[in-house]
């Protein structure tokens, strides 16, 4: 299942956030600034959620790779401890978040046309 998310997008959420938050007057029109209907403006809602699983992902594979360098012997406690808890807290906002879009999902099908 972690290769099938890993397909979504190989965006990072870091670089994400810091093209969302610059001041570009060519991906992000000021203030009362007209924009043409249909032209995209930023960054896609598709990019964002796929880099926030890749980064999900990333977090929990790390998170297993700690677990197996403490058991070897190789990791302090500290880091282990500190990557397993990064990756619980990773998969804690997956699960959050697929159970909003699931509820936003079934709020739509409910919907009358």
């Amino acid at each position: 299942m972690i290769d099938q998310v890993q397909n979504i997008s190989s965006l990072s959420l870091t670089r994400g956030l810091e093209s969302l938050s610059k001041d570009d007057t060519t991906t992000s029109p000021g203030f009362g600034a007209q924009v043409t209907p249909g032209t995209q403006t930023g960054m896609s809602f598709a990019e964002i959620m796929g880099g926030m699983a890749t980064d999900a992902m990333n977090n929990i594979r790390q998170g297993e790779h700690m677990s197996f360098e403490g058991i070897k012997g190789t990791a302090s406690t500290r880091e282990v401890v500190d990557a397993v808890l990064s990756a619980e807290q990773s998969l804690q906002t997956a699960l959050a978040m697929r159970d909003k879009i699931v509820s936003a999902y079934l709020d739509i099908t409910k919907m009358q046309i």
